[in-house]
């Protein structure tokens, strides 16, 4: 499986993205968390978007740099998801702490996250 991150699986719609704030499970492992929602009528398998709050960073380029790890670790790990996945998901991953973390340290928390995840939907 190749190990990319195409326009087709990233989250835009606003349709998904309201309906993961309403309807939408969390699966959490410190300091990330995941929010998704199953959708029928994806062509793809997954959608997936990152968010870093203002809140915990208040430049743009701090929040900048924990969003491309957060993509880099879904493009690199993407696979423990796909592998059983019975349905199409959308999916939202937020960083959730002041702490900076490094790449390693999130790229561990991202597997288990997913591990996480994919317990809770098969």
């Amino acid at each position: 499986m190749s190990a990319t991150y195409p326009k087709t699986e990233k989250l835009k719609k606003k349709k998904y993205i309201d309906l993961l704030f309403s309807e939408g499970r969390t699966v959490t492992k410190y300091p990330l968390r995941l929010v998704y929602v199953p959708v029928k009528e994806l062509d793809t398998p997954l959608q997936m978007g990152v968010s870093v709050p203002k809140k915990y960073f208040k430049k743009a380029v701090d929040r900048n740099y924990f969003k491309r790890v957060l993509r880099e670790c879904y493009r690199l790990n993407k696979e423990l998801l796909l592998n059983d996945l019975q349905e199409p998901y959308v999916l939202m991953f937020f960083y959730q702490t002041k702490e900076r973390l490094t790449y390693q340290e999130i790229e561990e928390k991202t597997k288990e996250l997913f591990i996480k995840f994919k317990e809770k939907t098969t």
